[in-house]
């Protein structure tokens, strides 16, 4: 969580970018990453130096050649291009190190093909001036990001920027539902994780935290290292700069050549089928879309224009059997009576396997959206194994939940329930009898396969929750009545003495 001093100075860094000429929020998040991103280049050459000097060796994997870069009119050389490099030169030739240099040399980074190279062909300096530019590596220099737990906070505190500052189209997930997500689906060292709405990479960043603190195994195994930074993370999105962002985001958080690819997923070049274990994704619940621009074998799982339903649709079709889901979407999908909604649950349920509906606060989403949503998550098995749903109704997400969306305490459970649901679904697998013992009056509980087919697949919380009628007792009429016809004798002897104090008549 960032606090105090260190949001104060990420807030300088934000206010420079604003009274400097750039008002666009994913514009400013754009370029401080590329600026991250160079300084972390920065950093990893000079640790490959250290090494190479302690071994008495030369360097293996240098970071930047040696020689001079000779791609624009004047000729530098390569070392100039470092942060620690330029960051202390005068503002003239650092703005021309930084738009004639580094950005082509950024551009010319990955493998050819890869898909940081797509990404970037069309990253752009668009710093406007020197002083900016000055000012803003000033700051970050200011700003400790050598521990990766306070780099990606840091980073995820200026991401959450976009919510503040503007739109823009995007949809940020909250990180604290993200966590609960990924919590919840436990990521292993061996799977492969895609998310098809990636955005800034947020599902996919915590994915990897989560491997970092529960697997570090990871980092003695070569080649469970390597599927870490090659295999492990797909992204997709279908904005040039959210991709961009997102490809940065996993570089700055440690995952070396990540896959975020900028494209439809529900295009017909969505990601190649039935090749991952985990889906983590918050998909868009942008309403309808052209027949033309979707993909006819989507189409063919599930006939609609509805995108909410379409990225089902697109999850079952990536998942391999054995795969799971945790995917977050509109109460619509849920009890939907249309042909397409009935049938989508039906194949989720009689043909997969539905483990769970966590309901979320209907405010979770704001100040984007007061829609209300659940998380659903299965497993593909292609053989159905639904047995019996588990429900559960989050009331509370720890922040409340108007559009300020202010922090309450965690400790209090009225005020955050998250810690109990990740809680109450590692008991599901351990004792399952505790949950199947709840009553529909609690917070959770679970529900057959029988009865959810019997409701048309419903899978609304509300369809199957029971609320608890208080019992209230009533004294009698004839009681009430007495009492106040003993209260009206007291007013009137009340006001007998009152009169004849005062020396009033009747």
């Amino acid at each position: 969580m960032v606090t105090g001093e260190l949001k104060s100075q990420i807030d300088k860094v934000w206010k420079a970018f604003w009274t400097g000429g750039i008002a666009n929020p994913v514009e400013i998040i754009e370029q401080i990453t590329y600026l991250l991103f160079i300084k972390r280049l920065d950093e990893l050459h000079t640790k490959e130096e250290n090494k190479a000097n302690r071994l008495g060796v030369a360097i293996e994997n240098r970071v930047f050649p040696e020689g001079d870069d000779d791609a624009a009119r004047t000729p530098r050389p390569y070392n100039d291009l470092r942060w620690s490099v330029f960051a202390n030169r005068d503002s003239t030739e650092m703005f021309e190190i930084l738009g004639q240099h580094v950005f082509p040399f950024l551009q010319q980074l990955g493998k050819a093909g890869s898909s940081y190279a797509r990404n970037m062909k069309d990253a752009r300096f668009t710093i406007p001036t020197a002083a900016l530019l000055v000012k803003v590596v000033d700051l970050l220099n200011d700003i400790p990001m050598d521990d990766r737990d306070t780099k990606g906070d840091v980073y995820e505190y200026m991401l959450s920027q976009l919510a503040t500052a503007g739109t823009n189209g995007q949809f940020r997930t909250p990180r604290h539902i993200i966590k609960l997500m990924v919590d919840m689906s436990a990521p292993t060292p061996d799977d492969t994780i895609i998310d098809p709405a990636a955005g800034t990479a947020g599902f996919l960043m915590m994915a990897g935290e989560y491997l970092h603190d529960h697997h570090p195994e990871i980092w003695a195994d070569k080649a469970q290292r390597d599927h870490y930074n090659q295999e492990a993370f797909t992204g997709y999105d279908s904005d040039a700069a959210m991709a961009r962002i997102g490809s940065m985001n996993l570089l700055l958080h440690g995952v070396e050549n990540p896959t975020m690819e900028r494209a439809d997923s529900l295009a017909e070049t969505h990601p190649k089928t039935e090749s991952y274990s985990l889906v983590l994704a918050n998909p868009p619940f942008a309403g309808s879309l052209d027949y033309e621009t979707t993909a006819k074998d989507l189409l063919q799982v599930v006939k609609t224009k509805k995108t909410e339903l379409l990225f089902l649709a697109l999850t079952l079709r990536l998942l391999k059997n054995g795969g799971r889901a945790a995917v977050i979407v509109p109460d619509g999908v849920l009890s939907g009576s249309t042909n397409a909604h009935r049938e989508l649950r039906r194949m989720i349920v009689e043909d997969q396997k539905l483990d769970a509906v966590v309901k979320l606060p209907s405010g979770v989403f704001r100040p984007y959206t007061g829609v209300s949503t659940a998380i659903l998550f299965f497993t593909k098995t292609s053989s159905g194994g639904t047995q019996s749903v588990w429900f559960y109704d989050v009331q509370a997400d720890g922040f409340s939940l108007d559009d300020k969306r202010t922090e309450l305490d965690p400790t209090v459970y009225e005020q955050d329930n998250l810690a109990d649901v990740l809680l109450r679904w590692k008991t599901l697998t351990s004792d399952p009898a505790i949950e199947g013992d709840r009553p529909r009056t609690a917070q959770s509980f679970l529900v057959t396969k029988a009865e959810i087919a019997s409701q048309g697949y419903d899978l609304s919380l509300n369809r199957y929750k029971e609320v608890q009628q208080d019992v209230v007792l009533h004294r009698s009429p004839s009681e009430i009545l007495g009492d106040i016809s003993a209260l009206e004798v007291d007013i009137a002897a009340g006001l007998g003495v009152l009169r004849h104090s005062l020396g009033v008549g009747e």
